[in-house]
């Protein structure tokens, strides 16, 4: 396979040619000039009308003109669909900032609330000890009057009444020295217990202080929090309706590539032999549904999803060598230009066989900025002519169809062939990872997503066809 053939032009990328005006239609059209070509181009009735009226070479000019317009079309919406995908991730970018800055502040909540709930114990333990220095307190208040009492009472004693109550005049001075040396240290004490008590009532104050100061910052959070919220909220309806217009734009795209489509359908089936592309998805089901039992059991969803990357389910089979067809953008650049030399012999024979000129048959390329890379692959599902005619491919789809020759450009061909080469790597087991790797192989030669595959394009190219193959199943599954 080609790594650069995927690349070729798709109609879901159209390019700009001219800008469709009123004098881009001769007057041998067989309709009124001045008539809307968007009119005509958007109705199968007019287009059919016109080819019976019309010579093959004006009816052809005719369905360019509508290609032309379908381009212009296309271009139009791409960019519209590019200012919504941009206001869809600025939206994105803000709801998601807003949900981080709405975790930040329930995770600030939080923390406050858990330092709250700390300092709150750490209150009730200063008002505890405050109780309890108090009780110390009075007590020692009332063992003080009890000393003060004493010695009050030891003062007011006669002589005689000391003399009596102590044997000795010292045994007298000996208790009065103790009942004052009592009193100095309960005084002590009490300044003591006052001073501790008073530290604690200042501890306690600062901690209801601090406890306030976070309750307040709890109470700001949380306003932030909930105006956060109604900011997300209405981040995110707006982000519907952008969701939605976007889907409106992607269905737009979608019938103007259908009508394209058929555009590029009719052209191919009046200038190259053997091209009988399928009109409907129903029709393109049975031709993949066949070409993938004939494989052994490959899934005709992976089938339509690998053909429509690789040439729009056979509408656009190469845009270089093409000077034989009305469409070609670039008929200048011949197969050798775009193909290596080792493939010119096969191509040659290829083209000989099915008595096509090998000079004029499309082949797929892909120009960037006048920079011509090696494309050369053939056909519906792109097979480089070395792999078609020497790998068994050829063989294979002559043996299975009974048509010799086989021709890469026939659908049915070249439907078979891509079946062929997904179930030998694995495709047709219709499990997940051996349908990727088949993929994979496809473009790359390997069920490896390899560093080389992926500077191809390798994983876009892989991920693109298993996403249009989902999209195949579900039309297959709901029956079309």
């Amino acid at each position: 396979m080609d790594f650069h053939k995927f690349r070729e032009v798709n109609f879901n990328k159209f390019l700009i040619i001219v800008l469709i005006s009123a004098f881009s239609l001769p007057n041998f059209f067989g309709f009124a000039q001045e008539e809307n070509l968007g009119e005509i181009c958007q109705s199968d009735q007019k287009i059919e009308e016109q080819e019976k009226i019309l010579s093959k070479e004006e009816y052809l000019k005719l369905l360019d003109e509508c290609q032309k317009y379908y381009d212009e079309e296309i271009k139009k919406i791409d960019e519209d669909i590019t200012k919504t995908e941009k206001q869809k991730g600025t939206l994105r970018n803000e709801i998601y900032n807003l949900k981080k800055k709405i975790e930040r502040l329930d995770f600030q909540i939080r923390q406050s609330n858990i330092t709250i709930s700390d300092l709150g114990l750490q209150i009730n333990d200063t008002e505890k000890s405050i109780n309890q220095t108090s009780l110390k307190i009075e007590d020692s208040r009332q063992k003080l009057a009890d000393v003060l009492q004493a010695i009050y009472q030891e003062d007011q004693k006669s002589l005689i009444e000391i003399l009596i109550s102590e044997k000795t005049l010292s045994g007298f001075f000996d208790n009065l020295m103790a009942l004052e040396n009592l009193n100095t240290k309960s005084k002590e004490l009490l300044e003591n217990i006052k001073d501790l008590k008073n530290t604690l009532d200042i501890q306690k104050q600062s901690l209801d202080e601090e406890k306030t100061d976070f309750e307040r910052t709890v109470k700001v959070q949380r306003l932030q929090k909930i105006e956060s919220e109604r900011t997300k909220e209405d981040k995110e309806y707006f982000s519907k309706l952008t969701e939605a217009q976007y889907q409106k734009l992607l269905e737009k795209k979608e019938e103007l590539n259908k009508r394209a489509r058929e555009i590029i359908s009719r052209i191919t089936q009046l200038t190259l032999a053997g091209m009988t592309v399928p009109q409907s998805p129903k029709e393109l089901y049975e031709l993949a549904n066949w070409a993938g039992k004939n494989a052994g059991g490959v899934r005709p969803a992976l089938i339509l999803g690998l053909i429509e990357i690789e040439s729009a389910l056979g509408i656009n089979v190469g845009q270089c060598n093409c000077s034989s067809q009305p469409v070609c953008r670039h008929a200048e650049l011949t197969y050798k230009q775009v193909m290596s030399s080792k493939q010119w012999a096969a191509f040659e024979a290829i083209t000989k066989e099915l008595d096509l000129d090998a000079n004029t048959t499309p082949v797929s390329c892909y120009v960037d900025g006048g920079k011509v890379q090696l494309g050369g692959a053939m056909g519906p599902a792109q097979f480089m002519p070395n792999t078609w005619l020497y790998n068994s491919y050829k063989q294979k789809v002559e043996e299975l169809t009974g048509i010799k020759p086989a021709n890469p450009w026939r659908p049915s061909d070249a439907f078979l062939a891509a079946a062929l080469y997904l179930a030998n790597f694995g495709a047709n087991s219709q499990q997940a990872g051996d349908e990727r790797g088949a993929v994979t192989a496809y473009l790359c030669g390997t069920k490896t997503m390899t560093s080389r595959c992926k500077r191809a394009g390798g994983e876009w190219y892989v991920n693109t066809v298993i996403e249009n193959a989902i999209e195949w199943q579900t039309r297959i599954n709901q029956g079309f």
